[in-house]
């Protein structure tokens, strides 16, 4: 009898199996799109100390026709920036190979061919170009060289604008606090309902303020209307060259060596020759410049810890005296109201960072940032080097730069204590290094073509479900009709 039973079950199951079979002819069909490839693209931000090469990669199709990008990798280049390479352009281009390299490596193989590859050139070569405008051009033609032996896509080499720098920088910093557009819960891109970041960027050679603005600029070289995402931006931006770290630090120098024969913003006990030559031979410094000096001599220059002459030296690069508009920073420039919150990144950041953990001083307000500047200004080269005694490269110069962002950011940007308990000072944000490379990198993507997307047949949701229950139904009356055939075979008249 079991061998009976069995013997039905093949005829059965084909039936079964006939009948999905038909069920599947019946489905409708459409065409869904295969998963998006990665693209990516190379950034190198050509600063004035250094140039760091960023890896950029997004989906093929851009998402809301947006582009999504995300940091893929990073690179250092070793060192100075290209524009200390004026006497030897060759080097320039050499200099980026290493990180070229490991672009080879990061970036697939299939993939080199379309990666757009960019290099952008900050205030450095923005002030070589000033002086010497033949060693600028020789410059970026040595990079151009080594850029173009490599299977990337190169698009240029160009030296951006203080406008763009410090546009970019606030594009990235808003992008990657995702107040432009965000990804929610159900995986789906939307554009929140909240107000924009404010970017302040403290580099080598220059600084950048841009914000969101209501009203339109008393001055239109410092706004930029922007459409991003669907929405409009009215901004307000300016750089000013010669106020970044390095330059500012030459700047003090000079003036210290002109008015002191010694430096209050120098540590007590600390104490360099300088060559007179490296002091006056950036255009920042110019203007300081005796008009006869030696430019081979060496001058023994030593510290002495005095906040108040440091603080009036730092002053002095300021100027309050003059405004054409209803009002201005400083060196007539004019300046909305700062409004809403800010991000300072770059040597903001590296600055106020240095007062809270290594010379463990709060900074939530003005008044403690100006009590720490003053502390760290008292230090005596040897109390400096017991702290931090990892940092002797620029440990003499903390102080400066302490007194100068906070002149900066209250007298130069007119942020009062409520303003800036908004300014938050950060490196990173969403494990992105902010500046300006991502920002740049996004405007790009934005007129990259998305890539045509993979087609291949799905099923319609619908008829998934009506097949399933169709099957459940053809399989359930399998089993009732292979029930009955056993309860037949079990009964009497079977026999």
């Amino acid at each position: 009898m079991a061998g009976k039973v069995l013997s039905l079950l093949p005829p059965l199951l084909l039936a079964a199996a006939g009948l999905a079979g038909l069920l599947l002819l019946c489905v409708r069909t459409r065409d869904v799109r295969e998963p998006p490839a990665l693209k990516y693209g190379i950034v190198l931000d050509a600063g004035s100390s250094h140039t760091s090469m960023f890896v950029y990669k997004w989906s093929a199709d851009k998402e809301n026709d947006t582009g999504i990008v995300g940091q893929h990798s990073f690179c250092d280049v070793e060192g100075g920036g290209i524009s200390s390479y004026a006497d030897n352009s060759s080097g320039a281009g050499q200099s980026l190979v290493e990180c070229l390299e490991q672009a080879l490596q990061d970036v697939p193989k299939e993939r080199h061919s379309d990666t757009p590859l960019y290099l952008g050139a900050t205030a450095g070569m923005r002030l070589l170009n000033l002086t010497n405008p033949e060693a600028s051009a020789s410059v970026l033609a040595a990079v151009t060289q080594t850029l173009t032996q490599y299977p990337f896509d190169f698009r240029g080499a160009h030296i951006l604008s203080g406008q763009d720098e410090g546009l970019f920088g606030w594009v990235t910093a808003n992008y990657l606090l995702e107040n432009f557009i965000k990804c929610g819960w159900v995986g789906r891109w939307f554009r929140p309902r909240k107000g924009t970041l404010g970017a302040m960027d403290l580099g080598g050679a220059s600084t950048q303020i841009t914000f969101e603005t209501a009203s339109p600029a008393e001055d239109q070289n410092n706004e930029v209307q922007l459409q991003l995402y669907g929405q409009h931006y009215r901004v307000y931006t300016h750089s000013f060259l010669c106020y970044g770290r390095d330059q500012i630090l030459q700047r003090l120098l000079a003036s210290a060596l002109q008015t002191h024969r010694f430096h209050p913003c120098w540590p007590k006990g600390y104490s360099t020759q300088v060559l007179l030559q490296d002091v006056y031979q950036s255009p920042c410094t110019m203007a300081q410049q005796p008009q006869t000096f030696n430019s081979r001599a060496r001058v023994r220059l030593s510290g002495t810890s005095d906040p108040a002459l440091c603080r009036d030296l730092v002053s002095d690069l300021f100027n309050f005296s003059s405004c054409q508009f209803s009002r201005c920073s400083f060196n007539g420039v004019f300046q909305p109201p700062v409004a809403g919150n800010f991000i300072a990144f770059s040597a903001f950041f590296y600055t106020v960072d240095f007062l809270r953990t290594v010379m463990g001083l709060p900074v939530t307000t003005l008044q403690q940032l100006e009590a720490a500047a003053v502390t760290v200004c008292h230090q005596t080269w040897a109390e400096l080097q017991a702290r931090a005694p990892g940092q002797q490269a620029r440990l003499a110069d903390y102080c400066a730069g302490a007194m100068f962002v906070q002149q900066l950011l209250s007298r130069g940007y007119g942020f009062d204590e409520l303003a800036f308990r908004g300014v938050a000072f950060q490196e990173k944000a969403a494990d992105t290094a902010v500046g300006w490379a991502l920002g740049y990198m996004l405007n790009l993507t934005n007129m990259i073509p998305a890539d045509p997307p993979g087609l291949r047949k799905g099923t319609n949701f619908s008829s998934w479900v009506v097949l399933l229950l169709l099957f459940a139904t053809a399989l359930l009356a399998a089993l009732v009709l292979l029930l009955l055939q056993v309860r037949s075979a079990k009964s009497p008249s079977a026999i």
